[in-house]
C-alpha cells in the first residue's frame, strides 16, 4: 500500500486521525492532572508527552486547538503548575475515560473513580496509584500555527516514585514500574525489555549492557 498525501486528505475525519496516530509508533500513556483557581480538579488523558532537555528538566505535551473550553489548559494558564502521571494497567480505562467531555465544574477524578493526591511543592493534583508522579510548573506554551494546536512546556519541580525504580545511573525502569504505552487514540499495551546498549561511539560495535 502506498498513500499521497492527496488520498490521506480524502480520508474520513475519524478514520485519518487513527490512522495518522498510529504511524508515529508507541506513546507514553499519562494522565495530565490540573487546578483551577476555584480549586476544581480536572484530570486529561494524553499520548503525546516529550522531553525536551534535562537542565533544566523540561518536559512538553499537545494540547488540541483552544476553539473550544480546555480545561486543562485553562487551567495551567491560570495556575502555572500541572502534573504528569504514568498509566498502569490497574486504571487505564479508568485514565481513558477521563477523555470524555465532562462540564468544567464536573471532576474527572470523580467521574472516572480515580483518587488525588496532593505533593509537597504544588497545589496541582496527582492520580493515586501512578508509579511515576511529575509535578511541572508552566514555563511556555507555543502556538503551533499549522494547525492551531499548543505545545505546552513545563519545567519539573518534583518527581514521585519509588526509589528501586531508579538504577544506580539515574535510568529508570519503566517496565518494573508498570508504565503503559499507547498506539494510536485507544490502543494499550505494556512493555517488554529487548536489551540495554552501551553509549554510541563511531567504530565501535555494539554493546549490550543488559538483555
Amino acid at each position: 500500500m502506498q498513500l499521497s498525501r492527496a488520498e490521506i486528505s480524502a480520508m474520513e475525519k475519524r478514520y485519518r486521525a487513527a490512522f495518522v496516530n498510529s504511524l508515529s509508533g508507541f506513546k507514553s500513556a499519562n494522565l495530565i492532572g490540573t487546578i483551577s483557581t476555584g480549586g476544581a480538579h480536572n484530570l486529561c488523558m494524553v499520548s503525546s508527552v516529550v522531553h525536551l532537555g534535562s537542565d533544566p528538566a523540561l518536559l512538553a505535551f499537545m494540547s488540541r486547538p483552544h476553539t473550544v473550553r480546555r480545561d486543562t489548559l485553562e487551567n495551567i494558564h491560570a495556575t502555572g503548575q500541572f502534573t504528569i502521571n504514568h498509566v498502569r494497567d490497574e486504571f487505564f480505562e479508568a485514565a481513558h475515560q477521563t477523555a470524555a467531555r465532562y462540564e468544567a465544574e464536573d471532576s474527572e477524578f470523580d467521574a472516572a473513580g480515580l483518587t488525588p493526591e496532593t505533593g509537597a511543592s504544588l497545589a496541582a493534583p496527582y492520580v493515586a496509584g501512578s508509579p511515576v508522579q511529575i509535578g511541572l510548573e508552566h514555563r511556555q506554551t507555543i502556538d503551533i500555527e499549522l494547525n492551531g494546536c499548543h505545545m505546552v512546556i513545563g519545567e519539573i519541580i518534583e518527581v514521585r516514585l519509588a526509589a528501586e525504580l531508579v538504577a544506580d545511573d539515574g535510568s529508570v525502569d519503566l517496565g518494573q514500574a508498570g508504565s503503559l504505552v499507547v498506539s494510536g487514540l485507544d490502543h494499550y499495551h505494556q512493555t517488554r525489555s529487548v536489551a540495554r546498549l552501551s553509549y554510541a561511539k563511531p567504530d565501535l560495535p555494539v554493546h549490550r549492557l543488559s538483555a
